[in-house]
């Protein structure tokens, strides 16, 4: 048997060998009994396992490996300039890190926001920052994750926008009510840090590292700017805190639903708050109970430093218009909406009674506009190059926005972005050949391809159709479910099942049992999942089901080294 290599200098095993299955498994275990002993309620066993945790050097060697070779902002750097890590250098890191209450200022990046020319600022911590902030979710969110309100979706692991627009259905699919349609105003730049660490209420050793990090300022080109309040967006850290800090806004209205007449129990079924990040809904029937709600919600907001960005926070009905605004409203790039239907397509309630009305869902006026100036800005930059490379960029913004609104009612609506697109492709045709005719164009351009016509196509390369998607409806999260509860079999087919998830990583899970075949190990909600070619195509490996295996992203970096990828010939060592 070969021997694990190891450093001849530090006398420690290389990176690459070592055995990161048991690693991950010791990790996780610590993380689950952490998740069980704040379900109950048992703070100084809950304590007691996070500074075992903090300490130990299994889980700083998957922090290290998930900044260094998972996250998809891997190679960003931060003030240091550091963008990558060798294998040497990832366990010298591993080995020094350490809670030692201090942090570097982030550093600025101004990122544009998707279909508009405004910008957010993101920060950037340094390398060495991402590892020690990843440590320290690790060892918080299990405990939260055991606390977190059961509507809250946004930014937690094994939850999706999908089962926050879930939620808004199954609210509302029996009676129209009135909508508290809510935005903060710059949530996570104006947060107060010290009612945040106090919600925190971490042992003494996380809460000054936690400061450290609020307070280490951000660097804009040469300056340093100071950050009073607020969490920077870009840590890894950094959505736990902001749903940290948001935490309790569902029991505070059942608080205030607690006083209302009538059934406690009727008041609180007919009240429902879902949550994603910063955007919340308010759902009621009674318009006097939702505006109740509003107010006690602007207090709560209040020592948080936090309020109800105005332009962006209204009351609206789902079925009937309301003080002039038409029924029915935007979330998470959804419209949700009511019609009156006549008796043949009307919905019916749980005694099979007819509603008189429909719930559709369906993708956003904004986010289709959007989403055809993102085409529409691919098409202007690559007009000057080839067919095949238009179609190779545009593929994955149709599969990828397809995959979103495949859950809801979007047929018609894809149908309608098909023919926005073919007009697009058409003008892009014409304007690369203005001399030649337009049957001449249409022919060089557009073909046949089974029962599809008018495909815009490159040899074997082809342009999606948004039409061609199927409509499959989302299952939500059940409950307070969370993935430290060790249900693998939940979880795993879940992830299998779940309309984000691409076709061929589903179809590969359901065949690999939802376990990666390089480690053994159960694909995690938050995993990043890659196909690889058993037999590299380098090598002559067919593009197959029967030659194809999902992989962590990890695995398939480890595998890629010796199975002639990069050669062309299989490493036998």
């Amino acid at each position: 048997m070969n021997k694990a290599r190891t450093d001849s200098k530090s006398n420690t095993v290389a990176w690459q060998d070592l055995r990161w299955r048991k690693i991950q498994v010791a990790v996780f275990k610590l993380q689950r009994q952490i998740f069980r002993a704040s379900q109950l309620g048992d703070v100084r066993k809950v304590r007691k396992l996070q500074k075992l945790l903090l300490r130990s050097y299994y889980a700083k060697l998957l922090a290290v490996r998930k900044v260094t070779q998972d996250n998809q902002g891997k190679k960003t750097a931060g003030v240091d300039g550091v963008k990558s890590l060798t294998p040497k250098q990832r366990l010298k890191l591993a080995q020094n890190l350490k809670v030692n209450g201090e942090g570097k200022p982030t550093r600025r990046v101004w990122i544009p926001k998707p279909g508009i020319k405004e910008k957010r600022p993101l920060g950037i911590p340094t390398m060495r920052d991402r590892a020690l902030q990843t440590l320290v979710t690790m060892v918080l969110e299990p405990e939260w994750e055991a606390v977190f309100e059961p509507n809250s979706y946004g930014f937690r692991p094994g939850r999706s926008a999908q089962d926050a627009r879930t939620a808004i259905y199954i609210a509302i699919n029996q009676k129209p009510k009135f909508v508290l349609d809510a935005d903060l105003a710059k949530c996570f730049d104006r947060i107060n840090h010290e009612v945040l660490l106090e919600k925190v209420n971490t042992f003494p050793t996380l809460k000054r590292q936690i400061q450290a990090w609020l307070k280490a300022g951000v660097i804009d080109g040469e300056n340093l700017f100071p950050s009073p309040e607020g969490t920077p967006q870009g840590g890894t850290i950094s959505p736990l805190l902001a749903n940290i800090a948001l935490h309790g806004m569902e029991e505070t209205l059942n608080d205030v639903a607690k006083t209302w007449k009538g059934r406690k129990k009727d008041n609180l079924q007919s009240l429902t708050l879902v949550r994603y990040a910063d955007d919340f809904v308010i759902l009621h029937p009674d318009l006097n109970r939702v505006l109740e709600c509003k107010a006690a919600i602007e207090e709560f907001l209040k020592p948080l430093g936090l309020e109800l960005k105005l332009s962006k926070t209204r009351i609206v009905h789902t079925l009937d218009a309301h003080d002039g605004q038409k029924p029915g409203f935007d979330f998470l790039g959804f419209n949700i909406r009511q019609y009156y239907v006549g008796k043949y397509s009307t919905g019916k309630n749980g005694h099979g009674k007819k509603l008189g009305f429909k719930t559709l869902i369906k993708p956003s006026q904004e986010a289709c506009q959007k989403h055809q100036l993102q085409i529409k800005e691919v098409m202007h930059t690559y007009q000057a190059l080839s067919q095949k490379a238009l179609i190779s960029r545009l593929n994955p913004i149709i599969r990828g926005w397809c995959k979103y609104y495949s859950p809801v009612v979007a047929k018609e609506e894809f149908s309608n972005q098909d023919n926005l697109l073919y007009l697009k492709l058409r003008r892009w045709t014409q304007r690369r050949h203005p001399q030649k005719s337009a049957t001449w164009v249409n022919n060089k351009y557009f073909h046949i391809l089974g029962k599809r016509k008018w495909v815009f196509q490159d040899g074997n390369y082809s342009l999606l159709d948004h039409s061609d998607t199927p409509i499959v409806r989302h299952v939500k999260v059940q409950g307070t479910r969370s993935p430290y509860d060790g249900d693998w079999v939940y979880w795993t087919i879940r992830r299998g099942n779940y309309t984000g998830t691409p076709t061929r990583v589903s179809k590969l899970m359901k065949k690999q049992k939802g376990k990666c075949t390089l480690c053994g190990l159960h694909f995690q909600v938050d995993d990043l999942i890659e196909i690889d070619h058993i037999v590299p195509r380098s090598l002559g490996g067919k593009d197959t089901y029967e030659n194809l295996q999902a992989l962590h992203r990890h695995c398939h970096d480890k595998k890629t080294q010796t199975d002639g990828s990069l050669t062309g010939t299989r490493d036998k060592s």
